[in-house]
């Protein structure tokens, strides 16, 4: 198991997950199409063109699953009892095909849970960054988890 427990975890610890991922167009299609979001920004090529982008922007929920799906490694696998939520999801950056994404967690909070012993919640900070640095996605997730088995 590589995630930790929730006693495991301490304010402050920060982790640079080892997987990166370039966003390839049969991603974004696949993802745009599954969820079928049909804004032509992700789909059709000469309309993204003449957007002040200038080429296709990746769908932001893709970025977003991706960022989550890159932390799961190193946060919860194997500890998750269930994710309580995201909040303040940001998108600074767009994200485009052929970007290489990266991503980073930092616990912000930590709290045993009230109503089930032997379990709490830790809140990271997520943050996606591009091949240039800049942060494409941001958001905080809140995760219950078990603690170490006795």
């Amino acid at each position: 198991m590589a995630g930790r427990f929730f006693d495991e975890w301490q304010v402050g610890d920060r982790i640079e997950h080892p997987i990166r991922r370039t966003v390839t167009e049969t991603d974004n299609l696949l993802f745009s199409t599954m969820t079928h979001n049909p804004q032509p920004l992700h789909l059709d090529a000469e309309a993204a063109a003449a957007s002040e982008f200038g080429r296709i922007l990746v769908n932001s929920t893709f970025t977003f699953a991706l960022m989550v799906g890159l932390s799961v490694g190193e946060t919860t696998l194997g500890s998750l009892v269930a994710n309580l939520g995201y909040d303040q999801l940001v998108m600074p950056a767009p994200v485009f095909i052929g970007d290489t994404l990266r991503a980073t967690s930092e616990v912000t909070e930590l709290r045993p849970s009230r109503s089930r012993p032997g379990q709490g919640i830790v809140t990271w900070q997520h943050e996606m960054l591009n091949q240039r640095d800049e942060v494409v996605c941001r958001c905080f997730r809140s995760a219950l988890l078990k603690s170490r088995p006795a």
